[in-house]
């Protein structure tokens, strides 16, 4: 057996997991690490900061399906991953995060640039580990990897001094692991999936309800044949959006807070939800007490602390979302259901998503609706986080899984522009656009420089409306047109890209936007526009706090 290094053990180690993306940012804590990639096959992408490296490997992770790693220095290069660590572990997304650290025989004498990164991301990693002992690393990088992807999946952080990065010991990648506490259920109880199956073929009003977690297991191909074979319509959460297509006759579109209307009267209607891979979080439920108060609900999820963690389930199926799926299809009868897509077909009908277009200034909505017109709704859409994250996912029509990238369960404002990086390396070829609000977009703008020098065609549009636009709307509907800190007074974004040596255009008329739009789709690296559009304009339709999902406003 080979003697190496730590930091040769790592990187042999990742290549055994069959890395080929890193993204990160150097330090003195990791320079043992950065002379190893010198001359390594992996591909290291650097990013301009630590939070930007670690959205682009979630980014790249959510749009591939494979792990995503990043690599930051110890002190505050650790401590800067832990809004993209929240992140992950809140929309369930695998990341492996290795951190450097201080000697090991400093740990807890206040060295230079110490952090105790490794109690700070308790809380917000799926698993943490500090390596004090070189013989330990091989080993640990295999259950970081194997804890991150399997289960529900998950960010895991490494933290590594850097004594034991310049340690040198024998290296042999182990092939087995032995996890006793860790072992995720995949097949689902044989007696609830058959009872699910009776459910679905007595159930008159039946909705599927798919969420994040069908996509992470690759569900969509029995998710949709589920659907159509048994002939229900299907609600896609935030987190779902792209797993069946919604423009299927079936899809009734996103529901809660900002859903639409055919999709929240239908949960509060059905007899039956099957949900698959969802946490029925508080943007999707409203208030609980009204949330499908007239079904009965099936809940298949892989992680046993979701179900009845919120909502009461009368069937609880753990497993793995495709293959209680593959177990389910052959008990399910097919099932006309007239009276119930009679109704569904006329709230679809009476409610669609719209918007007043009958002014001078350029509609957010609209801008959504042109991308996806010239881009045959065939884009990878990664949004930053406010209302331009709704606009995005209302009206850009999804009928591909891992193509609307978004952070949902901790709504990080900053998210876009460094996911967009990763999306973009994990998909070369593809067209990837960064949706953007003007507020979201200054949080990050230092991955523009990511984008130049390596020269990734992301198409940035910014909603710019001068404003924080989710909370002033807020602020106007429920504190009297209060605006307090939210109206913002932007840089000029064209200079700026341009400084960056990227394409920019301003669209400040109707009739410029599709030419806007068109020449930045052409252009062979990253192009920025900055569309400025109605400062007053609301997400609709909006169900208040507190309030039922059926209690919608506008829209």
């Amino acid at each position: 057996m080979a003697v190496l290094s730590g930091a040769e053990i790592l990187i042999q180690a990742l290549i055994q997991e069959n890395v080929e993306v890193i993204f990160g940012y150097p330090g003195g804590a990791v320079l043992p690490i950065y002379d190893v990639l010198y001359d390594c096959p992996l591909n290291h992408y650097l990013c301009r900061h630590e939070q930007g490296a670690i959205h682009g490997a979630d980014g790249y992770a959510r749009s591939t399906g494979k792990v995503g790693v990043c690599l930051a220095t110890s002190g505050p290069g650790s401590t800067n991953l832990v809004t993209g660590l929240a992140t992950a572990y809140m929309d369930s997304v695998p990341i492996v995060a290795f951190t450097g650290q201080v000697n090991s025989k400093m740990l807890g004498k206040d060295a230079f640039q110490e952090a105790d990164i490794k109690g700070i991301t308790l809380p917000i990693t799926k698993h943490n580990y500090l390596v004090t002992q070189i013989e330990e690393l091989a080993q640990t990088v295999k259950e970081a990897f194997y804890i991150a992807r399997t289960g529900r999946p998950g960010p895991v952080l490494i933290d590594l001094p850097k004594d034991v990065m310049t340690a040198r010991t024998e290296f042999a990648y182990p092939e087995r692991l032995d996890l006793p506490g860790y072992n995720p259920t995949y097949q689902g109880h044989a007696l609830q999936v058959r009872a699910a199956a009776t459910e679905i073929d007595q159930a008159e009003r039946p909705v599927i309800f798919a969420g994040g977690g069908s996509i992470s297991a690759n569900a969509a191909p029995e998710l949709r044949e589920l659907a159509w074979k048994a002939n229900i319509p299907v609600i896609t959460s935030l987190m779902g959006l792209g797993v069946f297509p919604e423009n299927d006759l079936l899809s009734l579109g996103m529901p809660g807070m900002h859903g639409c209307r055919s999709a929240n009267y239908a949960i509060s209607e059905a007899d039956l939800l099957i949900a698959i891979g969802v946490r029925f979080d508080d943007r999707v439920t409203g208030r609980l007490d009204s949330f499908a108060a007239k079904a009965r609900i099936i809940h298949i999820d892989i992680d046993p602390a979701e179900i009845s963690k919120n909502v009461e389930i009368a069937i609880p199926i753990v497993g793995d979302a495709k293959e209680i799926l593959k177990e389910l299809l052959p008990l399910v009868k097919g099932k006309s259901r007239e009276k119930w897509h009679k109704q569904l077909a006329e709230w679809k009908e009476k409610h669609p998503l719209k918007y007043e277009n009958n002014s001078e200034e350029i509609k957010p909505q609209q801008v959504i609706e042109e991308i996806y017109r010239q881009t045959r709704g065939e884009a990878c859409i990664v949004t930053e986080v406010g209302q331009n994250q709704m606009w995005a996912a209302q009206y850009y029509q999804y009928s591909i899984p891992r193509t609307y990238i978004s952070s949902g369960g901790l709504g990080t404002m900053g998210f876009g522009l460094p996911a967009s990086v990763g999306v973009q390396i994990g998909r070369p070829g593809e067209i990837v656009v960064n949706i953007s609000g003007d507020g979201s977009f200054q949080m990050n703008l230092q991955e523009l420089a990511t984008l130049k020098n390596y020269n990734l065609p992301v198409k940035i549009v910014i909603l710019n409306n001068s404003s924080l636009g989710m909370v002033r709307q807020w602020q106007e509907m429920f504190y009297d047109r209060r605006y307090s800190a939210t109206i913002l007074t932007n840089p000029d974004f064209i200079k700026l890209a341009e400084a960056y040596g990227i394409f920019a255009r301003r669209v400040e008329k109707k009739e410029g936007l599709a030419l806007a739009i068109e020449k930045a789709l052409q252009v062979a690296g990253p192009a920025l526009l900055d569309v400025k559009v109605a400062q007053e304009e609301n997400v609709y339709p909006m169900v208040p706090a507190g309030a039922g999902i059926k209690e919608m406003i506008g829209g």
